[in-house]
């Protein structure tokens, strides 16, 4: 019995012990728990505060005075657009972004092409950016311009950067379409085909790129309907004098009964058996070549104008000239292969401002007309 007595104590000591370790180690736990939280909590609030924008509907403007270009290429991994964000020095963190591109979904979303984007943005404003379209800049080119004036054009809004080289590039490199496969040679081969219309290119499209564009919409917008009709015109018509006849219309008329009205005198002046009507006369034909010249077109063209020695010269030369004198639209199209079946064989501008023209069967007519109108 005495034995038995001496063995409690000892016993709940031990239980005593191993209590206050349990009660220890449960205290170590929740404070180690407690610290997780409190660490998660102050590292989460930290990235909402400097990396995350939690305003995900709001639209991000960037100032003009601090954007930056990014270049995003065609096949980049997320982990190679990352790297060179941070060589730019756009992002600090590598790694936080690596994470969160990751967490919130954006990693394979971003888009090739150029990005304005701003070392003040939030990681989250950043990859919204990239992950939406590239910058473009937009540019719009009219009815009648010729290849040069759009090369200005396209050089006036920063499309294009070297002029001489994208020259080069129309006149000299290979576009692999079928109407431009009979093209004969000639300065600015590509005159007529670079069809008006409003473009959004890419900040960093390469000249290739933005003829492309121009070319494929002349693709589309030349019908097949368009190049069944070839075919049936008068006079040995062809895809490209097709284009040539248009471009003239195109600068010889502004309304669209008249356009097809002067569609049909030039058709039958080209097909005539009298060697005098062949030459078109047109005055259209005769600012080209000032263009060419000079740069810029005559107020007012003086009889001296008329007997310059050139080949797009339709005072001088038979038929239509080499090629167009500027890049028609759909419409003046429309007039060169629809013409209007018709008399008259001469027309001239009233200069009364309502841009529509008198037209005459014979050269009496004509004359009177000019004389009505006060016009050379």
């Amino acid at each position: 019995m005495e034995r038995r007595n001496m063995q409690a104590p000892v016993q709940n000591k031990k239980k005593k012990k191993k209590k206050n370790r349990l009660l220890f180690w449960m205290l170590m736990i929740l404070m180690f728990v407690a610290i997780i939280l409190i660490s998660g909590t102050i590292s989460y609030n930290y990235v909402i505060k400097h990396y995350l924008d939690t305003s995900a509907d709001k639209p991000v403007v960037i100032s003009e005075n601090e954007g930056v270009e990014f270049v995003i290429d065609r096949g980049s991994s997320t982990g190679e657009i990352i790297s060179n964000l941070v060589k730019q020095g756009l992002i600090k963190n590598e790694t936080i972004f690596r994470l969160l591109s990751k967490v919130n979904g954006y990693d394979g979303t971003y888009k090739s092409g150029t990005h304005i984007v701003s070392k003040s943005l939030s990681y989250d404003d950043m990859m919204r950016v990239l992950s939406s379209p590239p910058a473009t800049r937009s540019v719009t080119i009219p009815e009648g311009k010729t290849f040069s004036q759009i090369v200005d054009i396209l050089y006036g809004k920063k499309i294009i950067k070297d002029k001489e080289q994208f020259i080069k590039t129309a006149n000299t490199e290979t576009f692999d379409y079928d109407f431009l496969k009979d093209i004969p040679q000639r300065d600015n081969r590509l005159e007529g085909y670079l069809f008006p219309d409003t473009y959004e290119y890419d900040y960093n499209a390469s000249d290739r790129e933005i003829i492309t564009k121009m070319l494929d919409n002349f693709n589309i917008k030349f019908k097949k309907d368009y190049r069944n009709k070839i075919s049936s015109l008068p006079g040995g018509m062809t895809l490209d004098k097709v284009v040539t006849l248009a471009s003239i219309i195109e600068r010889e008329a502004k309304s669209t009964d008249d356009r097809y009205l002067i569609s049909g005198v030039l058709y039958n002046r080209l097909t005539s058996k009298d060697k005098t009507l062949r030459k078109l006369q047109v005055d259209a034909t005769i600012q080209y070549i000032m263009l060419k010249k000079t740069g810029a077109y005559k107020d007012r063209l003086l009889y001296g104008d008329l007997e310059i020695d050139d080949p797009y010269n339709t005072y001088l030369n038979e038929g239509l000239p080499p090629g167009p004198i500027c890049c028609p639209g759909e419409a003046a199209i429309k007039a060169a292969l629809n013409p209007l079946d018709t008399q008259y064989l001469y027309y001239v501008a009233k200069g009364d401002g309502s841009d529509s023209h008198a037209f005459a069967r014979t050269f009496k007519e004509h004359q009177a007309n000019i004389a009505k109108y006060g016009v050379r």
